[in-house]
């Protein structure tokens, strides 16, 4: 990896060799999460928004100078990135904003933006050696990493441990991917303890973003692919939903990178947004204290993360970015999913929205401005819980195969005919 310096501990600073399978600082524990540190001044000197302008490979591989990856790594064949950027001005209107532009990163292979993750997760366990890859995960993690194995050429198996309450649809991907999944029959919190366990007695590739520093650099491609899309002109907000805190952590990591390179002028301000019933990240940011594990009260179960490791990359990263947090409600979530497919035909998953949600908040609060340019990024389509999306767009009319009933029902409905 010749652009790629060290592992660095964001506790304690030590820095260590950039192995394909270390983890945390062995110093420092849960605290020791390691952040990978590039040369810049070497990159700058080799790679030019020329250069990658002329690469027609349109997924996250194009910005491998920015990836830890090894000249020849084995890459999963799957197309992950390179998502549309929607500009909707209708949605604008909506949300009292001259212009937004939506990020449909729904539109991955599995169907999120943790395909990101997972793609580079596939390629560190190839690098390692490792024939079994595990993660515990509500659903996205989960059916990205079983894709994206399954895609690889060879014998590479996944292993996936989800709470019982993760969504039927997100296990049916698991299952058809050919993964070996279990059902914790207890809380994501119990799911990944025993996903540690099972990883350290069998000496499986550890996929779980909180520990593993490598999934940040591929979910930071969101970011750097939305720059280059918007031919790297910055808007002055980026949006996010927020879990366990990696992906926004790795949307600051890869606009860095950029601004360390060159490739911008400036930084957006990065906003995070949580579910009302779980948002431990919120609280800390609020009240600058140590992170308190909260309940996981919310239907939006990709955000439901009451304990998340990730909480101290997220937060430094809003701070830096001048940014802010906020929170929102299930039904402010329900309520933007049918706002978000109504004025765009993007269909969000709830957790893909609650990012939206709480843009509305802001700017109906005066914290973010009409004329402010932004960018929201729909971390998960909506097939993946279709159970909430019902909820949110109620049930079809019924109505018997004769016209003269259905001009009844229009009529009653007020419905244009």
């Amino acid at each position: 990896m010749k652009y790629v310096k060290s592992l660095k501990c964001i506790n304690c600073g030590k820095e260590y060799e950039a192995e394909p399978d270390r983890y945390l600082c062995p110093d420092c524990g849960e605290k020791g999460l390691l952040d990978v540190k590039y040369d810049y001044e070497k990159i700058k000197k080799n790679w030019s928004k020329k250069e990658l302008n002329s690469n027609q490979k349109l997924n996250i591989w194009r910005y491998r100078p920015l990836l830890p990856i090894e000249d020849d790594s084995q890459k999963p064949p799957l197309r992950v990135g390179w998502t549309p950027l929607y500009e909707s001005k209708d949605l604008a209107e909506e949300l009292g904003l001259d212009s937004i532009y939506i990020k449909d990163d729904g539109l991955n292979p599995t169907g999120s933006l943790k395909d990101r993750a997972s793609a580079m997760a596939a390629v560190k366990a190839d690098e390692a050696g490792a024939k079994t890859v595990a993660c515990s995960s509500t659903g996205n993690a989960a059916s990205s990493l079983a894709g994206n194995i399954a895609s690889m050429p060879g014998d590479m198996r996944a292993v996936i441990f989800v709470p019982k309450r993760a969504p039927e649809g997100k296990v049916t991907q698991l299952l058809i991917y050919g993964a070996e999944v279990i059902s914790v029959q207890g809380s994501y919190e119990e799911a990944f303890y025993l996903s540690e366990k099972a990883i350290d007695k069998w000496g499986w590739y550890n996929r779980n973003a909180a520990i593993n520093p490598y999934m940040v650099e591929g979910k930071k491609t969101a970011a750097i692919e939305m720059a280059e899309q918007l031919n790297w002109d910055m808007p002055d907000w980026v949006v996010f939903s927020v879990g366990d805190g990696c992906t926004i952590a790795g949307a600051w990591k890869g606009l860095y990178d950029l601004k360390q390179i060159g490739f911008i002028d400036k930084v957006p301000k990065l906003l995070g947004v949580q579910a009302e019933g779980c948002a431990p990240i919120t609280e800390a940011f609020r009240s600058g204290k140590d992170l308190e594990v909260t309940g996981e009260n919310t239907l939006a179960d990709s955000i439901a993360v009451g304990k998340p490791r990730n909480y101290k990359k997220a937060i430094d990263g809003i701070k830096a970015s001048k940014g802010d947090m906020i929170n929102v409600s299930d039904d402010e979530i329900l309520e933007m999913m049918k706002v978000l497919g109504r004025t765009t035909g993007v269909f969000g998953e709830p957790a893909g929205v609650a990012g939206l949600a709480g843009l509305k908040k802001m700017v109906k609060k005066g914290e973010i401005s009409p004329e402010e340019k932004v960018v929201n990024v729909i971390t998960g389509n909506g097939l993946k819980d279709v159970k909430n999306a019902i909820k949110a767009a109620g049930n079809p009319l019924k109505v018997e195969a004769n016209l003269d009933k259905l001009t009844n029902i229009f009529d009653e409905n007020n419905l244009i005919k």
